[in-house]
């Protein structure tokens, strides 16, 4: 890891590590059940710098870049991977793409309470009808002079949206009325809708599977008018912010499954020595030996996928698509995979919310399906593959 990671990083590893066991840990069973937001924990870590790291000084943030991002993840992720996933489209989805979009006043008036914690971002693509498919989406706008004021009103829905229900700030992608995703790919327009605009709708937070911390919600646009000041780059250019963030997103998310395996090992290996059968432990025994190197060994292989991707995009490096979609397929089946073999390791118990590979994972799942499935990485992969050989296919 060291080749990748400055004195600086270590810095803010020991930060976030010392800050998810003594505020992220303790908490993480309880909201699992109850579903509650932890608020609090992102007031702290507005207050210890962790928002803002892709961001520069002067709008509050360090400018630390993906790989700091991915260490955030990985060791948020280690301990909770909702409060994780939550941390990911609030620091990643809505301010590093604000920042990155956004013109001066919008960086300056918004910028600023988002990186203290003080408030929740959102980041809302996803529809019913689209999910693989961005740019099939039916959310429309029309420009509209409302009291003198002008702006675009905004109808249609969203759905999957993380952190929407708690968001001061919802970063909403539409297309103007009268086009397609078959007529118009490239038509999408991006608005930031703020909390409490009449004609926006965010509906209760839905009940899942894993990942239950995390706020998933539906959001609704009626007659909903956003001033033109809220428009966020240019018309018709939404596709082009899509694919601005897109690198960054995978790499960075791609770094929670890593800390859920991780956290996962680490509980399988303390077990393992601990549990005795037969008059041993049975981290003594040959296949339970098997388990743990192959967790082991494939959470390293995961961590050094990401932080690869990351240190080259740190670097300035371009056309990172296909390592971005490497480390995300690669780094969410790991976690999956590390997490039910943790279960297995400790049989009932594993099985059983008093120990946290259970929830381990229930969460790690979504990985394989948020942020473009483990089939679209895939297809990614394999058409970066052959652009690049400078092979055609017929």
């Amino acid at each position: 890891m060291a080749s990748f990671q400055t004195p600086d990083h270590e810095m803010l590893r020991k930060a976030v590590r010392d800050f998810a066991v003594r505020e992220v840990r303790p908490i993480a069973a309880k909201i699992d059940k109850t579903k509650e937001f932890p608020r609090e924990n992102f007031r702290k870590m507005g207050e210890l710098g962790f928002h803002g790291v892709t961001v520069p000084a002067e709008y509050g943030g360090s400018a630390m870049g993906a790989l700091a991002c991915a260490i955030i993840n990985e060791e948020l992720g280690r301990e909770c991977a909702s409060t994780a996933l939550s941390y990911l489209a609030h620091a990643v989805l809505c301010v590093n793409n604000l920042y990155l979009n956004g013109n001066e006043a919008q960086r300056k008036k918004y910028l600023p309470k988002l990186i203290s914690g003080e408030h929740i971002g959102a980041w809302a693509l996803t529809e019913p009808g689209s999910g693989s498919d961005a740019r099939g989406l039916k959310t429309r706008y029309k420009r509209e002079t409302k009291n003198g004021k002008p702006g675009f009103t905004l109808n249609g829905s969203k759905i999957f949206i993380t952190n929407a229900y708690y968001a001061d700030v919802t970063i909403v992608f539409a297309r103007p009325e009268g086009t397609s995703a078959e007529n118009e790919k490239d038509a999408i327009t991006v608005f930031l809708v703020e909390k409490g605009t009449p004609g926006f709708k965010v509906h209760e937070p839905m009940d899942k599977l894993g990942m239950r911390a995390s706020p998933t919600s539906e959001i609704t646009f009626e007659d909903c008018f956003i001033p033109e000041e809220n428009l966020l780059g240019k018309e018709r250019k939404g596709s082009e912010h899509m694919l601005l963030g897109l690198d960054i997103e995978r790499i960075t998310i791609a770094a929670i499954p890593v800390g859920i395996a991780q956290g996962a090992l680490d509980v399988a290996l303390k077990y393992a020595t601990e549990r005795k059968q037969f008059g041993t432990a049975i981290a003594t025994f040959q296949l339970i030996k098997k388990f743990l190197a192959d967790m082991a060994t494939e959470t390293r292989a995961a961590r050094l996928l990401v932080y690869d991707a990351a240190d080259r995009l740190d670097h300035g490096e371009k056309g990172l698509t296909m390592e971005a979609s490497m480390a995300k397929v690669y780094a969410s089946e790991v976690g999956t995979r590390v997490a039910l073999n943790a279960v297995q390791i400790l049989g009932g118990y594993g099985y059983i919310s008093e120990f946290p590979v259970e929830r381990m994972a229930r969460d790690a799942k979504l990985l394989e399906i948020g942020a473009g499935t483990s089939e679209i990485q895939r297809i990614v992969i394999a058409r970066e593959l052959i652009r690049k050989s400078g092979h055609t296919v017929g």
